[in-house]
């Protein structure tokens, strides 16, 4: 039967032989071969080889090689060595094994059986090589194991280059140290400043994360990695990917560039970018530059845009908070909103949304100083409103219904809005409408508190908790500052309509603000 492994050595002999033939150190005038020292000499002249038996030495040009027998063929300047083969073969670099065939013109030496390269701190063992002195590259075919230091290097294939000290590995490579695990299909390892630069599919399995990368390099010394193709990070909960990152692991700092993506499944968020920043160590990380933060659940996700996203992490690596500052815009099919920062507390479920924070619902725009959005198993249960919270929805054309007071809750049923409470200082401004839309009056009222119903997100009772105050004006006799109630502004030209807008940026004229009256 064919075999492929067989004809790939013979192959990859072949070409280094050529190479070597090739080679502008072959142009120069053949030496030849000759025997320094040996016990026992015996010519055999139907063989035409001489053997040679105990402590020998032979020397090709400034190269010696040792070993305990030889067959020399002095016409073919070639010799077979057997028994603890040394090639001595400069001031650092020394070559051992149990048999050696060299090819003296060629100068190609391949040794078989417990071979071992030694370079200074670095080691290599394997059952079969091939060293080409012309290129000074030692080749093998047969699986081999390299140990530099802390760090230990196997593969079915590689390349050494004696002269710039460095390792070329194809087919299973496994680098180890006490830190991690490499798994790679082409590797490159300089034993000089021992960093091991990756050339395909690669897997860096440390003690708390896993990373995936097709192109980067690894400083085994000072643990520092640049992944530049589809580069991952993934621990238990988390996985980080970007076009680049930059991880040092020491200092534990890493910098993602281009397309950055934090995928929280526990949390079941996920942060994208195109710059970010970690500080493991501190537990802290940030994206800017388009970021948007996803979060979601079985039946929706909230689409969530700003200037810069922060997180933060406990000692195990579990996000605790999202800030989100500036600018800050939310889609999501059942609510949308804005405001200029925001807080996403994990531990307790819960959104705060500060500085001119504004959340529409259904037909409903909800204001107030600071706003509280409770979340529970992943869906919106229930929203508080802090100081001057303020509830607009258009009635017609020109009118709005509002109710303003010092504190709202509002309560989530199946992600709509059902229930509000007002606490202090209750007001509305409400158009009262016959089924068929007639309208009868405009009801202003105050009260120290009430509750609001809704239905299909639509203001369908109004309950007063104590004794309101209540006029109802014909529309033709409301004075017309009486129809805004303080603080009155309605900011529909902001809301995001689709996940596209959150990166829109408008400006609300103050006909926007008063709703076009």
């Amino acid at each position: 039967m064919f075999n492929m492994s067989n004809h790939f050595k013979i192959l990859s002999l072949l070409i280094l032989i050529f190479l070597a033939s090739n080679s502008s150190l072959h142009a120069q005038k053949k030496s030849k071969v000759f025997v320094e020292r040996t016990k026992v000499q015996r010519y055999t002249e139907s063989l035409g080889i001489e053997r040679l038996l105990g402590d020998v030495i032979i020397r090709h040009e400034k190269t010696r090689f040792y070993c305990d027998s030889a067959h020399l063929h002095n016409k073919k300047n070639n010799f077979e060595a057997f028994g603890n083969v040394h090639i001595e073969i400069n001031d650092s670099v020394d070559v051992y094994g149990d048999r050696l065939v060299y090819e003296g013109n060629n100068r190609v030496a391949e040794l078989f059986g417990n071979v071992k390269l030694i370079d200074k701190k670095t080691e290599l063992t394997t059952e079969h090589l091939v060293y080409n002195r012309n290129t000074k590259t030692a080749f093998y075919d047969d699986g081999g194991t390299i140990v530099s230091e802390d760090n230990t290097l196997i593969s079915k294939r590689g390349y050494y280059h004696t002269q710039n000290k460095i390792f070329y590995f194809r087919q299973d490579v496994v680098l180890t140290n006490p830190d991690s695990e490499t798994y790679s299909d082409t590797l490159v390892y300089n034993t000089i400043n021992e960093t091991a630069y990756f050339q395909g599919p690669t897997v860096i399995r440390g003690k708390e994360s896993t990373i995936y990368t097709e192109a980067g390099w690894y400083d085994t010394k000072t643990d520092f990695s640049k992944l530049t193709k589809r580069p991952t990070i993934s621990s238990s909960e988390q996985t980080i990917s970007a076009d680049s990152i930059y991880y040092n692991n020491s200092t534990y700092f890493g910098q993602s560039f281009g397309h950055v993506e934090i995928v929280d499944t526990l949390h079941q968020v996920i942060i994208k970018g195109k710059f970010g920043e970690m500080w493991d160590k501190k537990g802290l990380s940030y994206i800017t530059d388009s970021a948007m933060a996803i979060t979601y659940d079985d039946s929706d996700s909230m689409f969530i845009h700003s200037d810069t996203m922060w997180m933060h992490f406990d000692k195990n690596r579990k996000a605790k908070k999202m800030l989100s500052y500036y600018n800050v815009r939310f889609f999501r099919d059942d609510m949308q909103g804005r405001c200029d920062s925001m807080a996403y507390d994990m531990q307790d479920s819960t959104i705060r949304l500060y500085d001119n924070p504004v959340i529409w619902s259904g037909v409903n725009q909800l204001t107030a100083d600071s706003i509280n959005i409770v979340v529970s198993k992943n869906r919106v249960d229930s929203l508080v409103m802090f100081n001057t919270s303020f509830i607009v929805s258009k009635d017609s054309t020109n009118s709005f219904n509002q109710i303003r007071g010092k504190n709202m809750v509002g309560y989530f049923r199946n992600n709509e809005l059902h229930k509000i409470t007002v606490d202090g200082n209750a007001q509305t401004v409400y158009y009262i409408r016959e089924e068929d839309g007639y309208l009868i009056g405009i009801n202003l009222a105050e009260s120290s508190s009430m509750i609001i119903r809704l239905k299909d997100n639509d203001v369908y009772n109004i309950n007063y908790q104590s004794k309101p105050i209540e006029i109802m004006y014909p529309e033709k006799d409301i004075p017309k500052d009486m129809k805004r109630l303080k603080g009155f502004n309605w900011q529909e030209v902001l809301r995001p309509k689709t996940k596209e807008d959150i990166f829109k940026k408008v400006q609300v004229s103050e006909k926007d603000s008063e709703g076009g009256d």
